[in-house]
């Protein structure tokens, strides 16, 4: 499985962070509308699999209705940063894909949220705007051409660039933020 190291954390206003992106000299890539349909799982298929690291699959529909993304991910729950493991998938065919994944396993919930992609090097920058949850900022830093020790480096830097040491980090995934408020 591929590995990222993740951050989220809540923002009062997504505005106070622009300047500060600007500094860094993140580039903006796109803003987009997207919906995540999360399906129910069962526990992790590895026995070892932490208790606080829920498997997550969920499709990802956009703008675009011609392609989607199937991404399952394991991730454990926890404010600070923390390593992601993740499948993707693109599909052309989302609509029938989902039908099928909704028939075999059920829609557990659903996530709506505009989301501004910034990037720095390796690191991919989002600022959400998460239907019925409000702002946030999630740092992706993508273990790809680098080792460990510089993706973590360059993780801590866009994250003191952003001043999100004193952030208000979220342990858990947008779906179970939704499903903790409609419960």
């Amino acid at each position: 499985m591929a590995t990222n190291l993740e951050f989220k954390a809540r923002c009062q206003s997504l505005e106070n962070l622009y300047p500060r992106l600007t500094e860094l000299k993140a580039k903006h890539r796109e803003t987009v509308h997207q919906i995540d349909t999360y399906f129910f799982m069962l526990k992790g298929k590895d026995a070892l699999t932490p208790e606080d690291c829920k498997p997550r699959l969920k499709l990802r529909e956009t703008d675009d209705v011609a392609e989607a993304w199937l991404i399952y991910y394991e991730r454990p729950n926890h404010n600070a940063s923390r390593y992601s493991q993740y499948h993707l998938s693109k599909t052309n065919d989302p609509s029938t894909l989902k039908t099928l994944l909704t028939a075999a396993l059920g829609i557990e919930t659903i996530v709506e949220k505009q989301r501004e992609l910034w990037m720095f090097k390796n690191t991919r920058i989002h600022l959400d705007t998460v239907a019925d949850l409000g702002h946030y900022i999630e740092l992706e830093t993508v273990f790809q051409g680098q080792t460990e020790a510089e993706a973590i480096v360059e993780h801590q830097h866009v994250k003191n660039i952003l001043h999100l040491g004193t952030a208000d980090p979220v342990a858990v995934s947008y779906s179970d933020l939704i499903m903790q408020k409609t419960s």
